[in-house]
């Protein structure tokens, strides 16, 4: 059964962006549908292939999400996280700064949806498929 400390074992593995592909592979195959990160204080929906849900707490003190969103910066700020040049709560402020409410990775879809406070799509990324690493 999936626990929010199984989550978080799975998690700790992730080291940079190219460990993403593969913890979304092992969170899919231990029955994780998708979860929604919300940038406001970092805590995290988790739905399952079952159809229940796990709720994880807030993660860090809240943030201000910009109430116009801007997808190119939201772009750049993605690239740079990618290439390591950024660490997590750095990108999560400059996601907050680019107007993201929340971001859904879809275990089932192999894609990342970006969404800001009107619920509008921002950037929808594809996920590599981690059986080609």
């Amino acid at each position: 059964m999936l626990t929010l400390e199984l989550i978080a074992e799975t998690h700790a593995k992730v080291k940079s962006g190219a460990d993403f592909p593969r913890y979304v592979q092992e969170l899919k195959s231990l029955g994780m549908a998708h979860y929604d990160f919300y940038v406001a204080d970092g805590h995290t929906e988790y739905f399952l292939q079952d159809g229940s849900r796990l709720d994880a707490p807030a993660k860090y003190e809240g943030k201000v999400i910009a109430t116009v969103s801007d997808a190119n910066a939201l772009r750049e700020t993605i690239k740079i996280h990618q290439q390591g040049q950024t660490d997590f709560p750095t990108f999560c402020q400059q996601a907050a700064q680019a107007g993201v409410q929340y971001w859904r990775t879809d275990m089932m879809g192999l894609k990342c949806v970006y969404v800001d406070l009107a619920g509008n799509e921002m950037v929808n990324e594809p996920i590599p498929d981690a059986s080609a690493y």
